[in-house]
């Protein structure tokens, strides 16, 4: 098979000086591309005199993470992709179990590898972590992350498994399944555009898997820190985004209902521990969900997973 890793960019030249190296020496299975991001900081520049044997795609505008991986993977013949994140550091021999993976089983669509703390390799990343599980009021988690909480490693998740979503700081995924589903919905722009995906692979019967044999450290928040107001804006509307697209008929009237006040609780809540900017990224997130609810609508598929939950009441459990 061929695999193609790219990673998309965005004025990272300072990731990409640091962990590009890395990448480099352990993929010598692959061919390596940087889809830039119409990155401001000489990016490509740099690429060219230092990394001659990186390929590299200049997207016009910067898209998003969901429209701009769109727009510079329509430009790369692969039978894999690997959508990694420029802040990570890959590890000897890193590709090898996921390719073996889907050899083995050609139900497998997407796998993700084990995600660590790059600021402390004991522990978990909160992006991905695992593997990406699901709630039944649609909240996502990660095995070894749940919310904001990260467990440290002791090789408790040392498995091969199938899970709901993988991360989409270091994805693997057919190129035929990616673009059988339209590739990332472009609207999201960036956050949970993966589980989206994920999710409407795994309507139509596709599998998502983890393996623990591959192991990546992750730096998090290289683009948009946790303390954005715009991060809470993205993440809770496209969440609802998520959930209208792909929860099954007539439970998603009364889930996205809740949800909603759950969400508004989830806003003050926010409001006193961060400021009014995340309260009022949380009444954005609800307006900007009702403006596209109707081009959400239209783009739900035909068929939708009844048992699409690992766990139930998530946020209950953990916060009461």
């Amino acid at each position: 098979m061929k695999l193609a890793i790219a990673i998309l960019n965005w004025n990272g030249k300072h990731w990409l000086e640091k962990f590009l190296p890395g990448v480099i020496q352990h993929s010598q299975d692959a061919e390596i591309y940087v889809i830039d991001n119409a990155s401001t900081d000489h990016s490509a520049d740099f690429l060219k005199q230092n990394f001659p044997s990186v390929k590299i795609i200049i997207n016009d505008k910067n898209n998003g993470f969901a429209g701009g991986y769109n727009d510079g993977l329509r430009k790369i013949d692969a039978d894999i992709y690997c959508l990694l994140n420029s802040d990570i550091e890959v590890t000897e021999n890193w590709t090898k179990p996921i390719l073996e993976l889907f050899e083995k089983d050609v139900n497998i669509a997407a796998i993700q590898p084990k995600i660590l703390s790059f600021k402390n390799g004991k522990f978990f990343e909160f992006a991905g972590a695992a593997g990406g599980l699901i709630d039944n009021l649609g909240y996502p988690y990660c095995r070894g992350r749940v919310f904001d909480e990260c467990e440290e490693d002791k090789g408790q998740y040392d498995d091969e498994t199938e899970i709901f979503w993988a991360s989409g700081c270091a994805l693997f995924i057919r190129s035929k399944d990616f673009w059988e589903q339209n590739g990332f919905d472009e609207r999201f722009f960036a956050h949970q555009e993966e589980i989206d995906l994920c999710w409407r692979l795994r309507n139509y019967g596709r599998k998502i898997f983890y393996t623990y044999k591959s192991k990546v450290y992750h730096v998090g928040g290289g683009t948009l820190s946790k303390q954005n107001p715009q991060k809470t804006f993205l993440n809770f509307r496209n969440n609802l985004s998520m959930m209208l697209k792909n929860l099954p008929f007539p439970k998603l009237l009364w889930l996205i209902f809740f949800r909603l006040c759950l969400d508004g609780i989830a806003g003050i809540r926010f409001g006193l521990k961060d400021g009014f900017p995340h309260l009022w990224a949380v009444v954005r997130a609800h307006f900007g969900f009702y403006a596209q609810a109707a081009e959400t609508w239209k783009r739900r598929g035909k068929q939708q997973m009844k048992d699409y939950y690992q766990t139930k009441w998530l946020i209950f459990k953990h916060f009461l």
